[in-house]
C-alpha cells in the first residue's frame, strides 16, 4: 500500500487547512529537540488524506525520517498477535474459555501474590485457571518486571525479566518461567499489564504447530505484503530510526543499550513486543482490521469476528480503569474497555478528548500509536522513537487535530 496521499483532503472530508494542523504542531517537537523525528499517515476509506515526515530518524548520524523508516512498534505487535491467535480460534482449534495449561501444562497450577516481600512473598492458590480470554484481554494476572510498581515485577526482575527477557532462554523456556512467578490478582479479576500476549504468542506456536515467527510471516505478513514487518534488522541499516530517551534538559539523548537489541535476532521472539514495522506495513494491517478482516483478496479473518475482537470483553462491561491494577498509568482510560487485543472506546466524554464510541486502538513504548474509527473509516498512525510513551501527550494531542479536522 502507498503511503503517499492518495486523495486531496476535500475529497476524504478533511478541511486540508486544519489537517496541515498536524505538522505544524509536532514539528514544534522536533524543533526544541524534545522528539529526533516522526511519522503521521491518516486515512479514510483506505484513501490517503495525510502521510507526512519530519526531523531525523538518526540524529547523530544526520539521517532524516523518510517514507521507508523503520521503526520499533514495541505494543503494537500485541494486535498482531491477537490477530493470529484468533485466526486460530476461527478453525476450531481452541474455545476462548479453554485453560491454557490444555497446551501449556506449566500453567496447570499456578499461584497468586497475597502478601510478603519479594525476598519473602506469600502466595495462595489461583481460585480458577488462566483462560485464553484472560490473555487476549490482559485480565491474566501476569505483569511485566519494568514497571516496578508492585512485589511481582520485582520478582520477574529477580527472575531476569526486565525490559529485555532473560538472555540464554527461548520462548517456551520463558512461559515456563513465568508460569512458575506468582499472579499479580485472581485471573479474571483485574487488568493489569504484561507478559499475558508474549504467552500467548507460546499459545500459537504449540497449537499451530509453528514458530511465533514462522506463523505471523506466512499467515498475516505474506498474505497482507508486510515485507518490512520484522523481528530484527541487519546490523548498520540505515532505515533503522534510533531509540531516544528525554535527556536531563529534556532533549531526546539516543539510548543504545536498549535501541541495539533491534540488531540482534531475538531468542524470545515477543509477542507482545518485538516487532519492528513500517508506515506502510501498519497501514496494510489496519485497513485489513477496517476492512473487516480482508485485504486486496486476502482474508484473515470473518467481519463478525473483528467486530467480536472490538467489543469491550471486561467483567461486567466497565471500564478498564475500573478494573486496571499494576501501575501502568499512561491514561486513566476512563470511558475507555477492553477487548481481545485492543483497548475501544467505549465513551470518549470521561477522557475528554473525541473519538467515535467503537474506535479501538493502541500503542507502544517508544511513543508510537495507532487507531482505526468504524465510524469514521479512518485509520490513523504515528510514528516516533521516544521512550516512555508517557513522556507527552502526543496521541490525545493527534486526536484532537485530526477529528477537528473532519467537516463532513
Amino acid at each position: 500500500m502507498n503511503i503517499d496521499r492518495e486523495v486531496a483532503p476535500e475529497q476524504a472530508g478533511f478541511d486540508a487547512r486544519r489537517l496541515a494542523r498536524l505538522d505544524a504542531h509536532f514539528a514544534g517537537y522536533v524543533d526544541d529537540g524534545r522528539l529526533a523525528g516522526w511519522q503521521i499517515v491518516v486515512a479514510r476509506d483506505g484513501k490517503v488524506a495525510h502521510s507526512s515526515t519530519y526531523g531525523a530518524r538518526d540524529a547523530e548520524a544526520g539521517l532524516p525520517v523518510e517514507p521507508d523508516t523503520q521503526w520499533r512498534i514495541y505494543s503494537m505487535t500485541k494486535p498482531i498477535t491477537s490477530v493470529a491467535a484468533m485466526m486460530l480460534w476461527e478453525e476450531g482449534r481452541f474455545e476462548l474459555t479453554d485453560p491454557i495449561s490444555r497446551w501449556l501444562p506449566e500453567f496447570a497450577d499456578v499461584r497468586v501474590y497475597d502478601k510478603g516481600s519479594a525476598s519473602q512473598p506469600f502466595t495462595v492458590p489461583a481460585v480458577e485457571p488462566i483462560r485464553v480470554w484472560h490473555l487476549l484481554t490482559h485480565t491474566s494476572g501476569l505483569t511485566y518486571g519494568f514497571l516496578q510498581t508492585s512485589v511481582v515485577d520485582a520478582l520477574y526482575r529477580k527472575a531476569g525479566y526486565d525490559v529485555l527477557p532473560k538472555t540464554g532462554v527461548d520462548l517456551a523456556q520463558a512461559s515456563r518461567d513465568w508460569a512458575a512467578l506468582p499472579l499479580l490478582f485472581q485471573p479474571g479479576t483485574a487488568w493489569g499489564y504484561g507478559v499475558s500476549t508474549d504467552v500467548l504468542g507460546r499459545l500459537v506456536e504449540v497449537v499451530s504447530g509453528q514458530s511465533l515467527p514462522g506463523f505471523l510471516r506466512t499467515r498475516i505478513f505474506e498474505p497482507l505484503g508486510m515485507v518490512d514487518t520484522c523481528w530484527s534488522v541487519e546490523a548498520g541499516s540505515k532505515r533503522m530510526a534510533a531509540l531516544y530517551v528525554p535527556g536531563p534538559d529534556g532533549r531526546a539523548t539516543r539510548f543504545d543499550p536498549i535501541g541495539k537489541a533491534a540488531f540482534e535476532e531475538p531468542t524470545v521472539p515477543s509477542g507482545g513486543g518485538g516487532l519492528i514495522s513500517t508506515a506502510a506495513d501498519y497501514q496494510r494491517f489496519m485497513q485489513m482490521l477496517l476492512q473487516g478482516g480482508t485485504l486486496a483478496g486476502e482474508r484473515l479473518l470473518s467481519s463478525r469476528t473483528i467486530g467480536f475482537m472490538t467489543r469491550n470483553h471486561l467483567p461486567g462491561g466497565v471500564d478498564l480503569d475500573t478494573l486496571q491494577t499494576g501501575g501502568f498509568a499512561e491514561t486513566t482510560f476512563e470511558g475507555i474497555g477492553f477487548g481481545l487485543g485492543f483497548a475501544v472506546v467505549r465513551d470518549p466524554v470521561p477522557a475528554r478528548v473525541w473519538s467515535s464510541p467503537g474506535t479501538y486502538y493502541w500503542g507502544g513504548a517508544a511513543s508510537t500509536a495507532f487507531w482505526v474509527d468504524p465510524v469514521e473509516r479512518l485509520t490513523v498512525g504515528l510514528y516516533t522513537q521516544l521512550m516512555p510513551s508517557s513522556t507527552y501527550p502526543l496521541r490525545p494531542q493527534l486526536r484532537q487535530l485530526v477529528y477537528s479536522a473532519l467537516i463532513d
